[in-house]
């Protein structure tokens, strides 16, 4: 995709190894591109006030982040970083940045991630219209061979985080991206690749198919739940034993994992209180087991599907994996309303 010159963005759920991927790939390609990479969480929310904080901040995260700066460049953003100068726009800093296009050796190739942090601020919004207006004008001037833009959310969605008074300015600003058709999950083959080299080292004896095998079963290859069963295992249930790594020890991790307070686990529930629409499509499938076709155009199925909360098989919807659907059936059943008693009731009785 970046030796064809395309713009894209890499959404998917928290904790699905965005940034490991953004990591890899920029040491990969530094061999044939220049590449700058940032991350928008170190920008605070005060920076996307106005253009001329945006512009220093951005100038100076670029200083942070990269070494080998063309000294004219350097210079520039530098006067730009310190913030001193008025009226500032993205225009004069997009010219610094086609200088530095123009007189590289190498293709400039920018990737910025966790750039959802910034799509609720009508300066990002200008600034990926400036960034689609050098992409549509490639072939004139030269500017950024690729760009990559990663986060939770689709910046191509940016409307449905902008306030209403801003909404003049969401007409499609990343409608340039290509589709990002790479599968992240963990295929079983996978997992048992890595649960290989594991048992190279610890001699185990385990089932290394079977094990993998289990773990794709509840976890449907969501990387992070895949490397807490491992952890578990490892950490808590192995201990010094030798011997560990048999389907009870996963079945006892999945029952840790369920139990377990974490960050993506925390970031669902919060989800399910921020956006009705999801909650109550979370709600149809797990309790009324509601057989829900996949319709893009359903806002609530569209947000579910970009927080991980399900995929879609056959164009139908189901919850994403075992250890989602059991976690957030405990949660519906501990927080419920007078007029839905006898159905969750109904449900705790069924539950195993």
């Amino acid at each position: 995709m970046i030796d064809a010159g395309e713009y894209f963005t890499i959404n998917r759920a928290r904790q699905y190894g965005k940034t490991t991927l953004l990591a890899a790939l920029a040491e990969y390609l530094k061999s044939d591109y220049k590449v700058i990479s940032l991350d928008f969480q170190t920008i605070s929310y005060g920076d996307f006030e106005n253009e001329e904080k945006f512009v220093a901040a951005f100038s100076n995260e670029i200083l942070i982040s990269e070494y080998d700066i063309p000294e004219d460049i350097r210079s520039t953003l530098l006067h730009l970083a310190d913030g001193k100068e008025r009226n500032v726009t993205l225009s004069v800093l997009f010219r610094t940045l086609l200088q530095w296009c123009r007189i590289s050796e190498k293709p400039l190739v920018l990737i910025i991630d966790e750039v959802d942090t910034a799509t609720n601020n009508h300066v990002f919004v200008d600034f990926l219209a400036q960034l689609r207006a050098y992409y549509l004008r490639r072939m004139q001037m030269p500017t950024f061979r690729s760009v990559i833009l990663a986060g939770v959310y689709d910046v191509r969605n940016v409307k449905s985080k902008i306030r209403p008074e801003e909404n003049h300015k969401t007409n499609s600003p990343w409608n340039i991206a290509a589709k990002f058709k790479i599968d992240m999950n963990f295929s079983v083959d996978d997992i048992s690749g890595m649960l290989n080299e594991y048992e190279q080292d610890y001699q185990t004896g385990m089932d290394v198919v079977e094990i993998a095998e289990i773990i794709y079963s509840y976890t449907s290859g969501y990387p992070y739940l895949v490397s807490c069963l491992c952890k578990m295992i490892d950490e808590d249930i192995k201990g010094e034993s030798k011997t560990a790594w048999s389907k009870q020890d996963v079945l006892a991790a999945v029952k840790m994992l369920l139990n377990d307070k974490n960050p993506l686990f925390e970031s669902l529930i919060g989800k399910l209180n921020e956006y009705p629409g999801v909650k109550n499509l979370i709600y149809r499938l797990l309790f009324r087991g509601e057989n829900i076709g996949y319709n893009p155009d359903d806002s609530g199925i569209d947000m579910a599907e970009m927080f991980g909360f399900i995929k879609v098989r056959n164009g139908n919807v189901y919850i994403a994996n075992r250890i989602f659907e059991t976690r957030l059936y405990n949660m519906f059943l501990m927080s419920t309303d007078e007029q839905e008693k006898d159905v969750y009731r109904e449900g705790a009785r069924l539950k195993n």
